[in-house]
């Protein structure tokens, strides 16, 4: 036998058979009194029980989707995320005013009837039959839970969404049936705390707690009465009774919702009669989503954990499959971002570069040995608005995740081909005849079996004092740009391409390195994080580690927290540790005494680097490293137009722009201030000896020690003392040199016609 429910209600099943008895009274409440009598009364009896009956008996409920939080490595706030701002909270953490106003006003008998209130059926037939259409409707809290939820799963897919809320006889009996399902499973209170969590209260505020921030800046529980009655009376029509954008509406609609609450004894009529003369009291909080809320500059940092999650099958099988996870939220993201890494790199590049200069840079710092990103940040801000020289183009990554497509980085890649000529025995002692002007010699072996064999096509050095011969250290130090065109063309091609990718080195583009010995002088577009990251190898002795930017992430799931898997970095063996400290004996000379001495830090700490300047000055870099952070700077034009002669950057007028003086600046800035208070390690330093001093060896030009042009890359010159001159590049790679050479498209530029220059 059927037993009556706690709070006086009918069970579910007396309900069901007196609901579905009746097929005239059925057919009304099936179309929740919200179709014309007409339709309704052409649903018969017998087709309406049997398909209730066939309907499934579970209601899926998807978790509420939430605001995500991602935090920085010490926990601070970088920025908040979400498709729908909600906070789910439970029923005792809402205050009881609210729990009452939203009860008097949408189902005043919640606590009296079970899933469906015949009283309050008969009442709304009556009302709309009167009135000849559809005046009142007569959907309990319960049935407008189950349409909620039905909304809720269908996320933001506006032909779902329709689906969800269309107004067919169909859809109601399917609320009716989880309606049922829902009373007896969960009770009324935890129906209410459900219904309150999910509801849509305009302003982008889903459930109570949001709305409470959105329009008081308070939470759920401290709601006092008028507060209440305003958000409960939002509820029917979000953009009707919007208190932000008609005031007067929304206080009638609050002193409706008052007057309620006096009629069914939820309040004396004395103390609704003094909260109606009430100000609405709005202390109305701006709607804030997405990485355009990050703090610190840390906007593309954000942009690019996100297009991580959205990317990495650690999240999901498929595209879809993480959009979702992302979409639903509820994530807390503990990311690898220092704090005071960030702040020295967005410090130091508004110190040195403008919003509002021709040419942007970009920097980004990584942990040798782990692979963290430490920092990211760019001169041009995080902005959606078409505001000037605002982007969400992260200059920083490739194209797949976010970026454009690279920047030639000339010089900084000559390391890369001392490695790989170390790692196959070549002593550091090799010297080269290093002319200041010779032909690229012919023929040089590529990976695929066949051989580069392009005759008669010239390379010069930056000035033309730069003549050898020249030993590794010196032409290093130097920017030699003829003695690394002979050392590539000595070790092959193929040594070089395999050693960048094992250090992770590829284009930005994501298109294939190309076998040409142009390559020495940085020719192929890469973004500053592969670079931070590639230098990162150097710093840790010869391994490599994958770039990461997560370190946890915990998600919310109705009452429950869970750990989801993250992405691991992966660390593999490049060179030998003897490889890397030669390298890293070479590059600690650039900072002392060569093209990058402008970069160093001084004070006790070890630091080497390269320097490097594209053709025509459309770029310059500076990638430099400790034992304990790696860090690249790249400054130029995006769309790769703006030559950077003549020109203002940072409210300072430069001539020329060379890879030592205004990238090594700012990576000498940013890296002190990220690099305070840490530990100052040493580099494990190998002895390589100077070669003897010889008529013509390069080395009686003392003065020339700013010459990083590799290639043409007039980083020459870059570590430029104040009274260093710095001649005009003269050297330009021929146009059909280079294979596949992109063009710059606005979207990261890149290397147009001529290659980059050392």
């Amino acid at each position: 036998m059927s037993k009556k429910r706690s709070g006086g209600g009918l069970s579910p099943t007396q309900q069901a058979a007196k609901f579905l008895g009746v097929s005239v009274l059925a057919g009304a409440v099936m179309a929740g009194i919200a179709l014309p009598a007409a339709g309704a009364l052409g649903l018969a009896a017998k087709g309406s029980v049997e398909s209730f009956d066939e309907l499934p008996t579970n209601l899926k409920s998807p978790p509420l989707s939430q605001r995500t939080t991602i935090l920085d490595s010490q926990g601070g706030t970088i920025a908040t995320v979400y498709s729908r701002d909600r906070t789910v909270v439970d029923l005792k953490n809402i205050s009881p005013y609210m729990q009452k106003a939203i009860v008097a006003i949408e189902d005043s008998r919640f606590y009296q009837h079970g899933a469906v209130d015949l009283k309050g059926v008969l009442r709304a037939l009556n009302k709309n039959a009167q009135s000849g259409g559809v005046s009142q409707g007569a959907s309990t809290l319960t049935q407008q839970l189950v349409k909620n939820v039905a909304v809720e799963e269908a996320g933001d897919d506006p032909t779902k969404v329709a689906q969800a809320t269309q107004q067919t006889i169909g859809r109601k009996i399917r609320e009716l049936k989880y309606a049922i399902q829902l009373e007896e499973e969960l009770g009324k209170k935890k129906i209410l705390e459900n219904y309150l969590n999910i509801t849509f209260f305009g302003q982008q505020a889903y459930g109570v707690e949001a709305a409470s921030q959105r329009y008081f800046s308070t939470h759920a529980k401290d709601l006092n009465l008028e507060q209440s009655a305003l958000l409960a009376g939002i509820v029917q029509s979000p953009s009707r009774y919007d208190p932000v954008n008609d005031e007067a509406e929304a206080t009638k609609r609050r002193n409706t919702v008052l007057q309620r609450m006096a009629e069914v004894g939820d309040v004396p009529q004395a103390e609704a009669d003094k909260a109606k003369e009430q100000p609405l009291g709005l202390k109305v909080s701006k709607p804030k989503n997405g990485c355009i809320t990050a703090v610190k500059g840390a906007g593309f940092f954000c942009d690019y954990v996100r297009e991580v999650f959205l990317t990495d099958p650690v999240f999901g099988k498929t595209k879809e499959a993480r959009a979702k996870v992302w979409n639903q939220g509820g994530l807390t993201i503990k990311t690898t971002m220092d704090p005071q890494a960030q702040k020295s790199a967005q410090n130091s590049i508004k110190e040195h570069v403008y919003q509002s200069d021709d040419v942007a840079t970009a920097a980004t710092i990584v942990q040798p040995g782990t692979g963290k990103i430490l920092a990211m940040g760019q001169s041009r801000p995080y902005g959606i608005n078409n505001k000037k020289n605002e982007t969400t183009l992260n200059l920083s990554v490739n194209a797949s995740m976010g970026g454009g497509a690279g920047y030639q980085p000339g010089s900084t890649f000559k390391p890369i081909v001392a490695a790989a000529a170390i790692e196959g025995g070549m002593p550091a002692t090799k010297m080269y005849p290093s002319p200041y002007k010779m032909d690229y010699p012919a023929p040089v072996q590529e990976c695929n079996g066949k051989t580069w064999n392009e005759k008669g096509v010239p390379v010069t050095n930056e000035n033309t004092s730069e003549v050898g011969p020249y030993d590794m250290k010196t032409a290093t130090a130097k920017s030699v740009n003829t003695y690394y065109v002979s050392l590539i063309s000595d070790i092959g091609i193929c040594p070089v391409t395999e050693m960048a990718a094992k250090m992770g080195v590829a284009r930005a583009d994501g298109g294939k390195m190309q076998q040409a010995p142009s390559i020495a002088l940085g020719t192929q577009e890469m973004s500053p994080l592969t670079m931070a990251n590639a230098y990162a190898t150097f710093a840790s002795r010869g391994m490599y580690c994958t770039p990461v930017a997560i370190e946890s992430i915990t998600q919310r799931v109705g009452e429950q927290s869970k750990s989801l898997q993250v992405p691991k970095s992966t660390c593999s063996r490049a060179m030998s540790e003897n490889t890397a400290d030669t390298i890293n004996t070479l590059l600690k000379g650039v900072v002392e005494d060569g093209t990058g001495s402008e970069a160093g830090l001084g004070g006790g700490r070890a630091s080497a680097g390269k320097t490097g300047t594209t053709d025509e000055r459309y770029a310059a870099w500076f990638v430099g490293y400790t034992p304990n952070m790696a860090g690249a700077v790249w400054v130029g034009d995006p769309a790769h137009k703006r030559k950077m002669q003549n020109i203002t950057i940072g409210g300072v007028y430069n001539e020329k722009v060379f890879g030592g003086k205004v990238p090594g600046p700012i990576w000498r800035d940013m890296m002190s201030g990220a690099l305070e208070g840490k530990d100052a390690p040493n580099f494990n330093l190998v002895y390589i000896p100077d070669p003897p001093k010889e008529k013509g060896d390069g080395n009686d030009n003392g003065d020339n020690r700013g010459n990083d042009n590799g290639g043409n890359d007039n980083g020459g010159n870059d570590g430029g003392d104040g009274n260093t001159t710095f001649p005009t590049p003269t050297f330009s790679i021929p146009e059909n040199f280079i294979q596949g050479t992109s063009n710059g498209n606005g979207n990261g530029g890149g290397g147009g016609g001529g290659g980059g220059r050392g």
